[in-house]
C-alpha cells in the first residue's frame, strides 16, 4: 500500500526515556526522571479518590461530550461551555486543529526550537512549515508577523515555549495580535501556564473575544499530574470550537480523565502549593547553573534548557549511567539539555550527577 508522500520521511516522535526500560538495560536499581516535565509530587488524593469511584463505570463508554467537565471547567474559567473542547492531551487538540483546516499547499508558521508536534501534524495535512529562529530563545513576532502572506492558515505560539521556557508578554502578545490578518488562526500553546510567575504574561482567555481568530491549548498533563490519562483542552470562540469538534473522534476521553480533571480543578490549594514548589526549585537550579557557569534560558516553564558546553548526547549518555534521564537533541541548541524541575531531592542528585559529567568531559578533552 503506498501511503501520504508527506508522511514516508517524518520522524517518529521520541518520548523520554521511560524509568523501567533504563533500569533493565544499565541495571540500575533507582532512576530519576527528568525529561518528560511531569508533576515530580505526583496528583491531588482527591484525584486518586475519583478515579478509584469510577472503577465501577469501567464498562461504559465515557461521556463523548464530556458535559460534566465541560461545567466544571467552564465555570473555574469563566468561560462558556461552547468555548471548550477537550482532546487526548493537548496534542490531539493540536491535532484536530490541523485536520479540520489545513489544506495541502496551505502554510503554517512556527518558531525553529519549538513543540514538535506543531510541525509534524502540519506535515501530516500536506502544509508548508514556516520556521522563524528564536530571538534570545523567544519567539520574534515581529518576524513571524512579516511571513504572513496569502498563504498563510495558522501561527503557532508556545507560551513559556517548549523547550527554552520563555515567555511573550501580553503587551507583546496584543501588539502581534492587532497585527495578524483576522483570517490566520493563532494557537497559543499554554501547557505550562500554571507554572508562569512572571507578572508580565498574558492572561490570554479574556482576549478571546477580543480576538476571534485566538485560540488557546491548555492540559492537565502537567501541573494536575494527569499525564498518563491524557487530557487536555481548547479554548476558543464557539464557531471555531464548533469546526474542529466535526473532526473530533466520538469517544477521545476517557471516563478516567474526565473525573480526575473534574477532582484536580476542585484542588486548586495543591495546584498553588506545586507551583510554588515549581518556581523555588527552578530558581534553586539556576542558581546551580551560574555557580557552574553554565548559560540557560531563564524558565517560567516546570523545566529549564541549559548549555553543558559539550555535545547534548554525550553529556545525556553519561547523565543516563548515573540513573538521571534528561532531553536531548535540539538541533538549534546542539549542546543544551533541557531539564525537567524536580523535588529537592532530586534536583540535588541531578546537579551531582551533572558535575560528574562536567569533571568527565573536561578530563577527556586533549
Amino acid at each position: 500500500m503506498k501511503p501520504k508522500s508527506q508522511i514516508v520521511n517524518l520522524p517518529v516522535y521520541k518520548p523520554g526515556k521511560p524509568i523501567e526500560e533504563v533500569k533493565r538495560e544499565l541495571g540500575l536499581e533507582h532512576v530519576i526522571k527528568l525529561a518528560s516535565n511531569e508533576n515530580p509530587y505526583g496528583s491531588s488524593p482527591a484525584v486518586l479518590e475519583a478515579m478509584t469511584r469510577e472503577l465501577a463505570n469501567v464498562s461504559i463508554y465515557p461521556d463523548g461530550s464530556a458535559a460534566e467537565l465541560t461545567a466544571v471547567l467552564a465555570k473555574h474559567l469563566g468561560v462558556e461551555r461552547d468555548n471548550l473542547i477537550f482532546g487526548c492531551g493537548s496534542d490531539e487538540i493540536i491535532a484536530l486543529i490541523t485536520r479540520a483546516f489545513f489544506l495541502p499547499g496551505d502554510e503554517t508558521i512556527m518558531a525553529d526550537q519549538t513543540f514538535s508536534v506543531y510541525k509534524s501534524n502540519a506535515d501530516i495535512e500536506g502544509a508548508v512549515t514556516i520556521e522563524v529562529p528564536l530571538k534570545n530563545g523567544t519567539h520574534d513576532l515581529p518576524a513571524m508577523l512579516a511571513q504572513i502572506n496569502d498563504k498563510t492558515k495558522a501561527v503557532w505560539v508556545c507560551n513559556p515555549n517548549n523547550p527554552t521556557g520563555t515567555i511573550i508578554s501580553e503587551q507583546e502578545l496584543i501588539g502581534f495580535m492587532d497585527r495578524v490578518p483576522s483570517n490566520v488562526m493563532v494557537v497559543l500553546d499554554e501547557a505550562y501556564y500554571e507554572f508562569v510567575t512572571d507578572e508580565a504574561y498574558p492572561q490570554s482567555i479574556s482576549l478571546i473575544d477580543r480576538y476571534p481568530n485566538l485560540v488557546v491549548l491548555r492540559t492537565f498533563s502537567k501541573i494536575y499530574g494527569l499525564a498518563s490519562l491524557r487530557i487536555g483542552y481548547g479554548i476558543a470562540r464557539p464557531e471555531i470550537i464548533d469546526l474542529i469538534n466535526r473532526v473530533r473522534e466520538p469517544f477521545n476521553t476517557s471516563r478516567f480523565g474526565q473525573v480526575a480533571a473534574m477532582a484536580g480543578l476542585q484542588d486548586q490549594a495543591f495546584v498553588q502549593e506545586c507551583s510554588k514548589r515549581n518556581a523555588e526549585d527552578r530558581e534553586w537550579l539556576q542558581n546551580e547553573f551560574s555557580r557552574l557557569g553554565l548559560p540557560y534560558f531563564p524558565s517560567q516553564g516546570n523545566f529549564i534548557l541549559v548549555d553543558v558546553n559539550m555535545p547534548s548526547v554525550e553529556a545525556f549518555q553519561s547523565l543516563l549511567k548515573q540513573g538521571i534521564i534528561v532531553r536531548s537533541g535540539f538541533h538549534v541548541y546542539p549542546t543544551y539539555i533541557r531539564v525537567s524541575v524536580g523535588t529537592a531531592e532530586q534536583n540535588r542528585a541531578f546537579i551531582a550527577a551533572l558535575e560528574n559529567t562536567l569533571a568527565e568531559n573536561v578530563a577527556a578533552r586533549p
